[in-house]
């Protein structure tokens, strides 16, 4: 017997056909896709799958060095493994830092709109101090000067920062439970009434948090509280990942056990219709290296043993 149900209310994606669509996708076929700039990799082992992260910021620095250019390059925070292996790879290479420009996609922020202090445990900024550039010998690191985050402060003129520099060669990232690039939630998408291309336009802003991202943050960053998790964020918009010369996204949302929270949205942003109540589903229509650790990519199915 069949049981019909809609999608719950503050799902701002309401295609159900796509979703049963994607959720089909096997693994054998994932990496499959017919924008073949947009390249979908598969790497099952974590310590790999890190080790690539890593190496593919080295490599970028070092080539931009060796040009004798400047590398702005848009990073994010989560799960921060790749920093620590390329903080040991910089060190080991002695390979400055001078010439790089860093750029944080999102910094939480309260019900104010008043950004996390570098003091607060939970603060994106402290995370990069300590999990990054802290780790880095400081003759190697980059003038604090280049280094930038979306505080109150800097909010106003962020994506104008980015631009004075020539854009971003490079834009780090994952994809959200809800779907979201940075913290580019998919509720923001009735703002723009239906154009895809004003939404494409639209820089850096604060935003509300999405219920689940909320959720997802509680889970991998909180110890499971939601309540430790701020309600806002400081983030770039589309206009900064779109502009970026290269686009390098990377998907690791497993939680041990067989479980991921990330198998249905990493298909959803990959291979289902391109729409800005599904933000991450732009990375689609451009360059972008999509890298899907394997447990991520496993079938989507129903267990309720």
């Amino acid at each position: 017997m069949g049981f019909d149900y809609g999608l719950s209310s503050f799902i701002a994606f309401r295609d159900r056909e796509a979703c049963e669509r994607v959720r089909a996708i096997p693994r054998g076929r994932l990496t499959e896709h017919a924008n073949t700039d947009f390249r979908i990799a598969l790497v099952d082992d974590p310590g790999e799958f890190y080790t690539r992260f890593a190496a593919d910021l080295v490599d970028r620095v070092r080539a931009a060095r060796d040009e004798g250019r400047p590398l702005v390059a848009i990073l994010p925070v989560g799960p921060m493994p790749q920093y620590e292996i390329a903080a040991r790879m910089i060190n080991a290479e002695r390979l400055s830092l001078r010439h790089l420009h860093t750029f944080n996609m999102d910094e939480y922020a309260n019900e104010e709109g008043v950004t996390a202090p570098i003091s607060w445990p939970g603060s994106f900024q402290r995370a990069m101090f300590e999990g990054f550039f802290g780790l880095v010998d400081a003759e190697l690191r980059p003038p604090e000067e280049q280094i930038h985050f979306p505080t109150s402060d800097a909010i106003a003129d962020y994506s104008a920062r980015i631009e004075a520099l020539g854009g971003a060669d490079v834009c780090y990232g994952g994809i959200g439970w809800s779907g979201h690039i940075a913290f580019w939630e998919p509720q923001l998408g009735a703002e723009f009434g239906g154009d895809l291309e004003a939404w494409k336009r639209a820089g850096a802003r604060l935003v509300e948090l999405h219920p689940m991202t909320v959720m997802q943050n509680a889970l991998h960053s909180f110890g499971s509280d939601w309540s430790w998790v701020p309600p806002k964020a400081n983030t770039i918009g589309p206009r900064e990942v779109l502009g970026a010369k290269h686009r390098s996204f990377w998907l690791d949302g497993d939680l041990g056990g067989g479980l991921s929270w990330q198998r249905f949205i990493a298909r959803l942003v990959a291979h289902g219709p391109v729409s800005e109540f599904v933000p991450g589903s732009v990375l689609q229509t451009v360059r972008t290296d999509y890298t899907v650790l394997g447990s991520v990519a496993d079938d989507v199915t129903v267990d309720m043993s």
